[in-house]
């Protein structure tokens, strides 16, 4: 029996032991491509998809990103912006932990230095050192303090990344009620007396892999599967959707393309290297394969208009056509290499889209006389694949993926840029000093940019509060925020 079968039939009769209901009614079942859902502390563990939609479920931040990818009320029930752009004065509301002690300003303030502690792996550590204080000024007022201003500071606030926990807990909006296997269903927060609206209904969230999830919702027995990328989209695009379903792209940014790891020697040390089998990529033929509606080509590092800087640092090569670029990229490795061949091992996980992904590199770099193999994440590699959503539109996210001491090719004359930027006064002279960065890292190409991330959901036709966002971001109360 065919694998794809086997998953449905192991899924129907688990389903039958399990007594579910549809989704048409009673609790919302969503499927998050990853493991078993856990309330992980992000300043000490990676999220996966699953992890990271229990923890902005139950452990908001100080604000969140609503439906549409906005910004609105989390912890903080207000905030203040300074005139100058360097202080965030935020008011909690009255929200309480699990256990009905009041959420205080100084426990947030902790929660918020822990990002930045020596040895946190938390992602948005680099974001964060703009912050110059974090400071409680009462039991329901803290003030953030930034080194210079920072567009889009709000969108790095809302990420999971920086929910706020006490004790393994998070202070909702919706609350654990129970945790069975690798499912766990969720309640949301009782309603005002004087509200006439209803509560939104309960979360069962799982953790699957995406053949599972696709199958379960196949069956119906799941109105929502979120945390799809490159790497499964063609099983998404073979599943047979019930009536009414779709298949829903966010339109994220971010980075999806390959990095060096730095070598103190060998061929890939030279810039000019890394050049030529950066051109000899046909990345429109990755973007069809791929064929996710709108998503572009790119061969920059910045995408187009990420923080005011509207024209990102260009290849010398970009304007050329694809002949011309792997012409002039043989001839490049010719006189780089003398007469040795270059082989790659190049770093990807594994799923189907990846697969298609890699055979694609593969054909294109053979064309310039590279050879590739394509290994596991865990095994010394030449290049690495990063698949990442931005958290926010700050074009030193991007930048400093690159910055020297974070494990790839990197150049100080760049974090120079870069470090000016952090401290620059005005927003003129911090898009300068980004330029410039920029600048320098498209002539040491230590990333082959391809397109921006995928990122796919399967929606059924309950959720009609489900809106596809620039940040992936779908709130557990707003699902079904249009059928109340």
């Amino acid at each position: 029996m065919p694998s794809r079968l086997l998953l449905r039939a192991a899924l129907a009769a688990t389903l039958i032991v399990a007594g579910c209901t549809r989704p048409e009614e009673g609790p919302i079942a969503v499927s998050a491509i990853g493991g078993p859902p856990r309330l992980l502390n992000p300043s000490r563990e990676p999220l996966d998809a699953p992890s990271a939609y229990l923890l902005q479920t139950t452990a908001q931040g100080l604000v969140r990103f609503d439906a549409d990818g906005d910004i609105t009320q989390g912890l903080a029930q207000s905030w203040i912006i300074s005139d100058d752009g360097l202080r965030y004065t935020f008011r909690l509301s009255r929200a309480k932990w699990p256990d009905g002690t009041p959420i205080t300003a100084d426990q947030v303030v902790a929660r918020l230095k822990a990002v930045a502690a020596p040895g946190s792996p938390n992602p948005l550590k680099p974001a964060m050192g703009a912050v110059e204080e974090v400071v409680g000024m009462t039991d329901e007022v803290l003030e953030i303090g930034l080194k210079a201003p920072r567009p889009n500071f709000l969108q790095l606030l809302a990420q999971p990344e920086l929910a706020i926990l006490r004790g393994g807990a998070g202070g909702g909006p919706f609350l654990i009620a129970r945790q069975t296997g690798n499912a766990v269903r969720l309640t949301p927060p009782k309603a005002d007396e004087e509200s006439d609206r209803r509560p939104p209904p309960d979360i069962v969230l799982r953790g699957e892999a995406a053949g599972l999830a696709i199958a379960r919702f196949e069956s119906r027995q799941a109105a929502l599967v979120l945390g799809g990328t490159a790497a499964d989209l063609p099983l998404a695009r073979a599943a047979r959707l019930p009536g009414g379903a779709s298949l829903a792209f966010d339109p994220v940014d971010g980075l999806f393309g390959l990095a060096f790891t730095p070598a103190a020697d060998g061929p890939l040390a030279g810039a000019e290297v890394r050049q030529a089998l950066s051109m000899a990529i046909d990345r429109g033929a990755v973007v069809a394969a791929l064929g996710v509606p709108n998503l572009q080509a790119r061969e920059t590092l910045l995408p187009a208009g990420v923080e005011g800087i509207a024209a990102p640092a260009m290849p010398a090569w970009a304007a050329e056509p694809m002949p011309a670029r792997r012409s002039v990229a043989q001839r490049s490795l010719a006189a780089q290499l003398k007469g040795t061949r270059l082989h790659l091992r190049v770093a990807l996980p594994d799923g189907p889209g990846y697969r298609v992904f890699f055979a694609i590199l593969r054909r294109d770099w053979a064309a310039i006389g590279v050879t590739a193999e394509r290994v596991g994440p865990a095994v010394p590699a030449d290049l690495r694949l990063i698949d990442e959503v931005a958290p926010a539109g700050l074009a030193s996210w991007y930048l400093r993926h690159f910055a020297c001491g974070g494990g790839l090719v990197c150049d100080a004359a760049a974090d120079q840029a870069l470090d000016a930027a952090r401290l620059a006064a005005t927003q003129d002279a911090r898009r300068a000093s980004l330029a410039e960065a920029d600048r320098i890292l498209a002539g040491d190409a230590p990333f082959i940019a391809i397109a921006a991330p995928v990122r796919w959901s399967l929606v059924g036709p309950r959720l009609t509060g489900f809106r596809p966002n620039p940040f992936g971001r779908h709130p557990a109360g707003e699902l079904v925020r249009a059928a109340q």
